[in-house]
């Protein structure tokens, strides 16, 4: 008999490290073969909850949150790229870039959570930010809901509605509160938790460990 893994991911779509972090887990994971049998499940983390709906230039946010340089950006997306390259995703980078509000997002994200598509749309998410170069205004994300299969006009209630505006502050606050202050958190079985884009190394040696008890 498979072992059940339950695996609780909190992070944002805008985040590079959840993709790479994200990426690494699955790329663990297929060391196990049908020994495991994961049960994932995505929770709201908005690193930045105040950003306008227009966005702001990337590379401006950077800089005033983190004193972040231009060359340090350069070589930073340099390094993502080749992460991300190595875990089969394509950031696609570019001067114009903008850091976009993702409430939204988790919203919907929240909503397809019953579905057996939240993965899916998660993933879909990642790439529409990081590779596609696109935007997450109502049109763009309802056409993403479409693409994986959810439905779009229930999808469009969802956001027109807020309708899990207040669910997914309430999830956030939780987090807030327990301490945690950046993306990914990877929790595994409701009590072992690891933090950051670990190396799938790491991912393995906890999931042999947890498999083995």
């Amino acid at each position: 008999m498979p072992q059940v893994l339950k695996i609780d991911i909190v992070s944002d779509v805008v985040c590079p490290w959840c993709v790479i972090g994200y990426g690494r887990l699955k790329q663990a994971l297929t060391k196990f073969g049908d020994e495991v049998v994961t049960e994932i499940h995505w929770h709201p983390f908005e690193l930045n909850p105040n950003m306008p709906v227009e966005g702001e230039n990337l590379r401006s946010h950077l800089s005033a949150k983190y004193g972040t340089t231009l060359e340090g950006s350069i070589n930073a997306r340099a390094m993502l790229t080749d992460e991300g390259r190595k875990i089969g995703f394509a950031f696609n980078y570019f001067d114009e870039m903008k850091m976009l509000n993702t409430h939204d997002c988790h919203q919907l994200i929240l909503w397809a959570s019953s579905t057996g598509l939240q993965a899916a749309l998660v993933e879909a998410l990642f790439e529409q930010f990081f590779t596609l170069q696109g935007e997450f205004d109502q049109a763009s994300l309802l056409s993403i809901v479409e693409k994986v299969g959810l439905d779009k006009s229930e999808a469009k209630r969802v956001l027109e509605q807020q309708l899990f505006s207040n669910e997914v502050k309430e999830i956030e606050n939780k987090w807030y509160q327990q301490g945690i202050q950046g993306v990914p958190l990877f929790i595994f079985n409701g009590r072992q938790a690891v933090s950051g884009a670990r190396e799938p190394t790491v991912f393995e040696s906890l999931i042999t460990q947890i498999i083995n008890e």
